[in-house]
């Protein structure tokens, strides 16, 4: 197996939004490091599955629309 392949794996500490901290492995930054979250997986509908949904009132479908609804790929 070669050598030097694998990424330098150290304990760092994890500051939540909350203000909570954990210590976990990672390559980020250097053996003690303090890495402070901007978003909470706590509480971010992405990590907590919340409602998802997309809704387009007068959006991207609309414009799509009105720009191409007179088109058609039948010939006349």
């Amino acid at each position: 197996m070669k050598k030097d392949t694998h990424p330098d794996y150290h304990m760092i500490k994890v500051q939540m939004t909350d203000g909570t901290v954990f210590e976990t492995r990672s390559t980020w930054g250097k053996e003690g490091d303090t890495m402070q979250l901007d978003i909470d997986p706590l509480a971010h509908p992405a990590w907590t599955g919340g409602r998802g949904q997309m809704l387009d009132s007068g959006g991207q479908v609309a414009r799509f629309n009105k720009r191409f609804g007179g088109l058609s790929l039948s010939k006349k």
